[in-house]
């Protein structure tokens, strides 16, 4: 059997392998220096195996009407699971991808090309510093923003601040929602900072991970909702319904609860995510 496809990223030095998935035939999995960072199943687009990518495809299924064409910006391009999967759910949509690895992304499209005429636009550069520089076309345009934004296992610290997600304002619609992929472990100190922050900047934020995780007690992915409008409340109920179970929402009056007394995070304050155990994924890190 041949070897699965790597290459060893220029920017960071990592090596970033596309793992045939040994559960689903046909199916890929993208991993960078050791940790499981996108899965794509190249035959059915909408096919989300990750629970956080699939709770935030609930999400972008459920926040406007079915089918209906939307503008969004990707942060992190890992193997470009979600602009696949936004294209082939809402033909005709606008989407940017910012991704700081260019070989990451020209060696993924290489192995698995992007859909013929998708109107998906890769730009190159820091997140941070890209957003920026967005067109003003975009200004107050922008349906979702995904944040996703990762070195290795650890999400880097410029992107947790107060300073960087007010810096999303100016793109979305005032009805825009912004999807965070957070990572953390038993004491949450870290998602709750970050659902503090999202909260500060944004006025609305809601929580929806897997209730192990949402409760402190082991490592996992938390997906953050913010928006400068109200949460669509009756969206919710739907959101849990639809899985992965076992499913917490923590939204409203019960969300303050649930950041008690997390400080909001600043430029000056703000640390990488905490790197998870090792071993976690079941796979050989190659990191630290």
């Amino acid at each position: 059997m041949a070897a699965p496809p790597e290459i060893i990223l220029r920017g960071s030095g990592m090596r970033a392998v596309l793992e045939p998935d040994r559960w689903n035939p046909g199916s890929v999995q993208l991993v960078v220096d050791g940790t499981p960072q996108s899965h794509v199943d190249p035959a059915d687009p909408t096919h989300l195996f990750f629970e956080y990518v699939q709770r935030m495809g609930h999400v972008l299924d459920r926040f406007r009407p079915p089918g209906e064409p939307i503008t969004v910006v990707h942060l992190g391009a890992g193997a470009l699971t979600l602009p696949r999967y936004v294209e082939a759910t809402r033909p005709g949509s606008r989407q940017q991808v910012i991704e700081l690895e260019r070989d990451l992304v020209e060696f993924v499209r290489e192995h698995l090309p992007l859909p013929a005429g998708a109107s998906i636009r890769i730009r190159y550069g820091d997140a941070r510093e890209v957003v920026s520089h967005l067109p003003s076309g975009l200004d107050h345009g922008v349906d979702a923003i995904i944040v996703d934004v990762f070195g290795g296992s650890r999400i880097p610290a410029h992107v947790t601040s107060l300073e960087f997600y007010a810096s999303l304002l100016r793109l979305l619609r005032p009805d825009g929602i912004v999807l965070v992929n957070v990572a953390d472990g038993p004491g949450l100190s870290f998602a709750r900072g970050q659902a503090a922050t999202v909260q500060l900047a944004f006025g609305h934020v809601a929580v929806l991970a897997e209730s192990g995780v949402v409760r402190g007690r082991r490592y996992g992915n938390l997906v953050l909702l913010g928006s400068p409008a109200a949460l669509p409340l009756d969206m919710l109920p739907r959101l849990l319904a639809q899985g992965p179970h076992p499913a917490v929402l923590v939204a409203g009056a019960d969300v303050r609860d649930w950041i008690g007394a997390a400080p909001v995070v600043t430029d000056a304050t703000a640390t990488p995510s905490p790197p998870p155990a090792r071993g976690i994924f079941g796979v050989r890190s190659t990191g630290d």
